[in-house]
This record gives structure tokens, C-alpha cells and sequence, in this order.
């Protein structure tokens, strides 16, 4: 995994994962193995997933980078508790996956749970079959 202030703000943890290194053969196959790994959670709850790349495509002032090929997201949430209202802000989470033709991209933002992020890697560093991957 990756770290990168993205925009100088953002913290995004990302794997780059070449196709002949993984099993899955689409982002639909990664989701679906990702939505298996939140439903087998015992903390995460699913909320559901959204096709970013469609929702892009099909928007006028829609722009996507001509290598990306499909973008998909899964959202869920492993809030434990509501300590106060602003906790709200930072929930729920999610894992985005593209396809860039000859790779996945899949990346996360920073959870302030360090159980989250920690699922959330483990949950990602079991897609590649090999290790022949770099972070993008």
C-alpha cells in the first residue's frame, strides 16, 4: 500500500494492481469480493455501492481520463459509536476501484479508526495473487 497526501490534504492509501497479477478479472469482480469482505465483518455494515464512472459519463460537464475504463465504489460503515455529531463528517467509508485498461487502481481515504483501516488493508492486499504490485 501507498500513502499520498492527495491534493495536500487528503490522506489516500492505494494500491496499483497489474491485471496478470490478480484473479479478478473486472472491477465487478473486486467489488463483489470486497462486499463479501464487509458482509463477513462482524463490525462493518454494508451501505452499497455506486458506478462512478457511469454517473461521470452520463453528466454534460462529465470529464474521465481516457486510460480509465471503469470506476466503482463500495460504502460501508464500521462506526462503533457517536461520540459527538461531528463524527458524522468523517463516515461512512469506502473503497474505490478503477480500471485502467492494464491495471486496478484501489484506493481508500484515511478512517480516524485505526480497526477500519486496518480491515480495509488487509481487505486490499488480498487482491493481488502475487507480489507483483506497486502503488500508484
Amino acid at each position: 500500500m501507498n500513502f499520498t497526501l492527495l491534493q495536500d490534504k487528503y490522506p489516500v492509501y492505494s494500491l496499483e494492481v497489474m491485471k496478470t497479477a490478480t484473479r479478478f478479472p473486472d472491477v465487478d469482480a473486486i467489488i463483489a469480493y470486497l462486499r463479501n469482505c464487509v458482509e463477513q465483518d462482524k463490525i462493518a455494515t454494508l451501505i452499497g455501492e455506486f458506478d462512478h464512472y457511469a454517473h461521470t459519463a452520463a453528466l454534460p460537464e462529465g470529464v474521465i481520463a481516457e486510460k480509465i475504463r471503469a470506476a466503482k465504489h463500495i460504502i460501508f460503515c464500521f462506526g462503533t459509536q457517536l461520540p459527538n455529531g461531528l463524527v458524522m463528517a468523517v463516515r461512512p467509508r469506502s473503497i474505490g476501484v478503477v480500471d485502467e485498461g492494464d491495471r486496478f487502481i484501489i484506493s481508500y481515504m484515511e478512517a480516524p479508526m485505526p480497526l477500519a483501516n486496518t480491515a480495509m488493508t488487509a481487505w486490499i492486499e488480498a487482491i493481488p495473487n502475487t507480489a507483483a504490485i506497486s502503488g500508484s
